[in-house]
């Protein structure tokens, strides 16, 4: 709790701001082709904790992320995250760094669609917390169907397994015949290892820069439980 409260303090110090996960700007489980808009920042607090079952630890994200290219066509965000779930050897390398490049919806030519590349999980630790995921994603917005994402990832084999490549997909969209407050999401990422899950959630804006989700987790490995997620998202 003190390295906690420690990271939040200077996170708030950094600038009053923040954005993303332990990883980029996401949807629910994966990274997303959206992206921190230049100068601004993301404060974003995850909870994960097991749908049933006994032994599988809360897991905890405090994620802050910076928008740090002037451009419009071309646009980049950099983070850094803190990931706890409570006394594990983990624990002691609880830092990890992610980046991101991206082009938004109709930046090349008309029509176009969004496309991002970028990492996350880069841990301080060899060999245990240096999952080193990196990935390519591609977004098209659809009339009435909302936006579509597909993409490939691939990581650290030492840490992740042999297991450690595989497909990003996701589908979200603000569900605006309710309330232009209101978004759902679907994504999944794939391969047996512990980065694998279907994932769905809906999310509420409480204002223009607050927001929370609440999601539950498939893991694609039967051996690790189903998780409920809630996440905090506060921009600046």
């Amino acid at each position: 709790m003190k390295k906690l409260t420690v990271l939040l303090a200077a996170a708030l110090l950094f600038s009053g701001a923040t954005s993303a996960l332990a990883t980029p700007s996401t949807q629910i489980w994966i990274p997303s082709t959206d992206i921190q808009a230049f100068g601004s920042f993301h404060l974003g607090i995850d909870n994960y904790v097991a749908a049933e079952g006994e032994g599988q630890a809360p897991f905890y994200v405090l994620g802050l992320t910076a928008g740090v290219l002037p451009f419009e066509k071309v646009q980049a965000e950099i983070g850094i995250d803190y990931m706890a779930s409570g006394g594990d050897p983990y624990d002691d390398y609880p830092l990890y760094f992610n980046a991101k490049v991206a082009t938004p919806e109709g930046a090349l030519f008309g029509g176009s669609p969004a496309l991002a590349v970028g990492g996350y999980n880069f841990g301080t630790e060899s060999d245990l917390t240096n999952q080193n995921i990196v990935y390519g994603l591609i977004a098209k917005t659809l009339p009435v169907i909302g936006r579509l994402s597909v993409g490939y990832f691939t990581s650290n084999e030492d840490v992740i397994g042999d297991d450690n490549s595989d497909i990003l997909a996701s589908w979200d969209r603000t569900l605006s015949e309710i309330s232009p407050k209101l978004w759902a999401a679907v994504d999944y990422q794939g391969g047996d290892s512990a980065l694998g899950a279907l994932s769905f959630g809906l999310s509420w804006a409480f204002a223009d820069n607050v927001s929370v989700i609440a999601g539950y987790d498939i893991f694609n490995n039967s051996d690790l439980n189903d998780t409920f997620t809630t996440q905090l998202d506060i921009n600046f």
